[in-house]
């Protein structure tokens, strides 16, 4: 028997449920929350475009799962920049395992066939399985035919993109969980800088909060304007 491995990944703490933007995706969160507490579906297939939160959500349910007292592991992949394919070793025996971006393995034929294989064994044993992509499991380039087939056997859901109205709601969500307000003028100025640029939005709003913490100031829109300039935005 494969003995278990250690667990060990980064959770972000901000990255939970309760910190993320509802905004249409009540259903998909209900479906992700049921899997990660263990009653929901065995696999669960969330796509949607950049920087609509894929990521946050995949760590809610690695969370959300932990605090149940189940075992979890989050692997998020980087184009060309993968771990070794004995990652996957042990991980069979894990309540859920969540994999982050999976279209970065695509066309790597050792790391489609290590995944091939942990997919069928994890599978076997009746564990969760969560993968997030930018694409439907249809349009990914998998070059191994039964991995790619695998990828739509589950639950697929898909993140739809934010309106003005609900990214603006996002924001302001998103700052008052890490401890600051975004005001209306302050919100409005970042959707017109940043409305297509979601990933760089979000990234920004953790220097946003320090740099209000260091100087001991509300957020405006010159302080905002300063604040950009020596990020070099």
């Amino acid at each position: 028997m494969t003995e278990q491995i250690p667990v060990q990944f980064e959770l972000s703490a901000e990255q939970s449920f309760a910190s993320f933007y509802t905004a249409s995706h009540q259903e998909a969160i209900q479906h992700l929350t049921n899997t990660a507490n263990g009653k929901g579906d065995q696999q669960i297939y969330l796509w949607g475009e950049r920087g609509l939160g894929k990521s946050h959500l995949l760590q809610a349910c690695c969370q959300q799962a932990h605090q149940r007292q189940r075992s979890v592991f989050y692997l998020p992949l980087q184009k060309n920049r993968l771990p070794a394919t004995d990652v996957f070793e042990g991980l069979e025996v894990l309540d859920l395992v969540c994999i982050d971006n999976i279209e970065n393995c695509a066309g790597d034929s050792a790391w489609e066939l290590a995944l091939f294989n942990f997919y069928n064994r994890h599978r076997e044993s009746g564990h969760q399985l969560i993968i997030s992509a930018h694409c439907p499991p249809n349009e990914l380039p998998i070059k191994l035919p039964d991995l790619k087939t695998r990828m739509s056997w589950g639950l697929i859901l898909k993140l739809q993109e934010l309106s003005d109205a609900e990214r603006m709601a996002a924001l302001t969500c998103k700052a008052k969980h890490l401890g600051f307000e975004i005001s209306p003028q302050v919100g409005q100025f970042l959707n017109k800088h940043y409305a297509r640029d979601l990933p760089a939005l979000w990234e920004l709003l953790p220097k946003l909060e320090q740099a209000t913490l260091i100087a001991q100031r509300k957020l405006t829109v010159p302080f905002l304007k300063k604040i950009m300039e020596k990020e070099g935005y």
